[in-house]
């Protein structure tokens, strides 16, 4: 990518394929979805550094199964609005939960990858009549990744950056710098398969995140996830999310995964109050649902099919 190509506008976003582009208005904020197939509903949620585009090999697969597949760009991310403020996981899970309702739906499976699984976790806690089914995808339950972060020290380096982003304004600067190159380095640090990210894959998720705020709005995320440590509103959400989520939930995570390692997520399930199901994806790192599309489209189908869950 040059290093002096022009600055991307939300029409970056907009990839084209078998799939629509509308936009749906819920929170008071105004969200970028591409939509195909009809059925029982899905709700897709994309992590960092991504946009809605992660889950394009989902949305297929989902379609063809029978499900109506809705993946979204979240608050500040691709051709969705970016206000200045709402990027805590409370605000963001109500976002879903409305778009949900925006869709016409009383409820949905819900699948959230990195920070869209911790949306989806907290979906779970406060708005459970939003959510059918809940799978999170690299996403340790919100007060597991707390205890991994703050309490061992593995994982502490692991997610190293996410300390180095709480100062204001340089990682904004650095994410989009020589054509957003950093973020392609993190597409291949926090991977596992061979050849993954290709060139095109690299190419679409460095320029979405050169649209002009979503470096921002982005890190706005992981600021919050640690300043709210120390506030009334941190406590207040850790309380909440003691409660067991009360929906039969799966929980997948690259066996890989050098960013989120897979023991900070195992043992989430013991915030499930309803049938829970763990499955790694062999051979893959941060982004399984990119890096094996097909062991994740077998192991999310099987669950959405399943009527009796596993206990």
């Amino acid at each position: 990518m040059a290093h002096d190509a022009p600055i991307p506008d939300d029409s970056a976003a907009l990839v084209e394929g078998p799939w629509k582009h509308r936009t749906v208005s819920a929170a008071g904020t105004r969200f970028h979805v591409a939509e195909a197939g009809d059925g029982p509903l899905v709700l897709l949620l994309h992590g960092f550094p991504w946009f809605w585009w992660s889950w394009h090999a989902q949305i297929g697969a989902l379609a063809d199964a029978g499900y109506r597949a809705v993946a979204v760009d979240l608050r500040g991310f691709g051709a969705s609005d970016k206000p200045p403020r709402g990027y805590d996981l409370v605000t963001a899970a109500s976002d879903a939960a409305g778009l949900v309702r925006a869709l016409g739906e009383p409820n949905a499976a819900v699948a959230g990858h990195g920070t869209g699984g911790l949306v989806a976790w907290t979906m779970a806690a406060y708005y459970p009549w939003s959510v059918r089914r809940l799978a999170a995808v690299s996403a340790p339950h919100p007060l597991m990744l707390r205890n991994g972060l703050l309490g061992r020290p593995e994982q502490t380096w692991a997610g190293r950056r996410l300390f180095g982003n709480q100062v204001p304004m340089v990682p904004e600067r650095a994410l989009v710098a020589d054509g957003a190159a950093r973020v392609g380095e993190m597409l291949r640090d926090w991977s596992a398969a061979p050849g993954w990210p290709d060139r095109e894959t690299e190419r679409r998720c460095r320029e979405a995140f050169r649209i002009p705020g979503v470096a921002h709005c982005s890190l706005e995320y992981q600021r919050w996830l640690f300043r709210s440590q120390v506030r009334p509103d941190g406590y207040r959400y850790r309380r909440r999310m003691r409660r067991p989520a009360g929906v039969p939930t799966l929980q997948l995570h690259g066996d890989r995964d050098p960013f989120l390692l897979p023991s900070t997520a195992r043992g989430s399930g013991r915030y499930v109050d309803a049938p829970y199901r763990w499955r790694t994806v062999e051979g893959a790192g941060h982004f399984p649902h990119q890096e094996r599309p097909e062991a994740v489209n077998d192991a999310l189908l099987g669950w959405l099919r399943d009527t009796e869950p596993d206990a």
